[in-house]
């Protein structure tokens, strides 16, 4: 990378805190679909009861890792388990920094013998593309940038989902041909208008469904076909709105803050990476404010990934989570906001003077990294809250939460702090107003008992 690296960006940067806490972004934009295509409350409708259709063509990056060290590189990134792991099938890619600190995850592919794809966030890929430039290892990769951050107007592959109950109706009526029976994360190749297809089975809002993927240039035949065989089983099209509270039911964390601004460990990433890059642009928001930037760091437990990290190989990151394997841990959970409380905090809007922060519909999120603070019934710190907003398929606003143990059983009653110190910071997204709090119910992840079944067994839960 060229220009100002992010060691350097950083070094005159002051308090990192303060920094990330007042950046000028928003929350993660969702480019190349509409907002809404109906409206957000029946698409969020439709991935629970008929099915939708997910256009994730335009918001991930994606990483092609080739090359007979391949497979070494990424087992020595990843805190998974790489056993069993060979062609057509994916997993969850979860890399570490050397403390044990989460950088972030994307879906790992493995597409054939020496050759993979990685689909997701920035700064997982980044940290994939320092290690194969560090000259360690045979590989060659290349990036194939989200949308937003290009001008060709064209990428490598497309990506849809289809999901729901009705899901796989949609696609053998796609297909023409009943599909076969996938388990979580294997990859199957089909036809669709007469278009070769890859196929991965996931689910992202508790729901059955295939993730389909294939070139750029059969993209419109294949989407057409899918929004055709949609039609007869209720399938709705998904907006940017809809699509990022999808989380709220399925119960991802989608946004661990990368852990990489401090610890001369990773100077040499910090060094290699440019001041433009996600880490250098990002954002915090929310009610948590820490005393340095190590109060926003994850663990794997923290995100409920614990069941994932695996001592059967080396890792960056293995001696430390050797340690923190030990415990004790913050345990995911979702928190179910009080009604009543909720409607206090949006009908302050409706007074003059004083006001709550504003609740956004469906996703309250403001920043592309929310930590709010929960608090017990004595006022002591719980845990953190990421990320917030509201589901029509449950008439509550919730949010995904991390809570020491003590507070962590469903039916315990705590608090949400909303909204930030001192009148706000100085984000474009954040007006004056006074921070209040909100009680909530802790409740399980998934929140949704479909969505909990159906994850049983899944790569949120298990991994070999």
């Amino acid at each position: 990378m060229s220009g100002q690296s992010l060691e350097t960006m950083l070094a005159g940067a002051g308090d990192l805190v303060e920094l990330l806490r007042n950046q000028q972004v928003g929350p993660n934009v969702y480019p190349g679909v509409p907002s809404e295509y109906s409206n957000w409350r029946s698409e969020q409708w439709a991935w629970q009861h008929t099915a939708v259709l997910y256009n994730q063509s335009y918001h991930m990056v994606d990483l092609e890792v080739r090359g007979p060290d391949a497979f070494a590189m990424l087992e020595y990134l990843a805190v998974n388990s790489f056993k069993g792991f060979v062609p057509d099938k994916a997993k969850q890619f979860v890399p570490c920094t050397p403390y044990g600190h989460v950088i972030g995850d994307v879906i790992l592919f493995y597409l054939e013998e020496q050759r993979f794809n990685l689909v997701g966030r920035a700064p997982a890929i980044e940290w994939v593309e320092f290690h194969a430039a560090s000259g360690k290892w045979n590989v060659t990769v290349e990036r194939d940038e989200r949308w937003a951050m290009r001008t060709d107007g064209k990428r490598k592959s497309y990506r849809f989902q289809v999901q729901g109950p009705n899901a796989m109706k949609i696609i053998e009526q796609a297909c023409g041909v009943t599909p076969p029976d996938l388990k979580f994360f294997n990859i199957t190749h089909l036809t669709i208008a007469g278009k070769t297809v890859h196929a991965l089975r996931h689910g992202m809002a508790g729901q059955p469904g295939w993730e389909l993927y294939g070139p750029w240039e059969d993209y419109g035949a294949v989407h057409a076909a899918l929004v055709e065989a949609g039609k007869d089983h209720g399938m709705a099209l998904v907006g940017g709105r809809a699509y990022s509270s999808n989380t709220l039911e399925s119960g991802w964390i989608t946004s661990p803050l990368p852990a990489i601004y401090t610890g001369e460990e990773q100077r040499p990433f910090r060094e290699w990476l440019s001041a433009n890059s996600y880490a250098g642009k990002c954002s915090v928001g929310g009610s948590w404010v820490p005393d340095s930037i190590e109060g926003y760091y994850l663990t794997p437990w923290d995100l409920g990934y614990g069941p994932f990290v695996k001592f059967d190989h080396d890792f960056i990151g293995r001696a430390a989570l050797e340690e923190l394997a030990k415990g004790p841990h913050r345990r995911k959970v979702t928190l179910a906001l009080d009604n009543e409380d909720v409607m206090r905090v949006q009908s302050s809007a409706l007074a003059k003077g004083e006001r709550a922060k504003f609740m956004e519909y469906p996703s309250a999120v403001y920043a592309m990294h929310p930590f709010d603070e929960v608090r017990a019934a004595d006022g002591s710190l719980a845990g953190l809250s990421t990320w917030i907003g509201y589901t029509a398929n449950e008439g509550k606003f919730l949010t995904l939460a991390m809570l020491d143990e003590a507070h962590a059983a469903p039916g315990t009653q705590v608090s949400l702090v909303w909204g930030e110190p001192n009148g706000g910071t100085r984000k474009p997204t954040v007006e004056p107003h006074v921070q209040t709090t909100i009680k909530a119910t802790v409740a399980p992840v998934p929140y949704s008992e479909v969505a909990r079944d159906a994850y049983a067994d899944s790569w949120r839960t298990r991994q070999a």
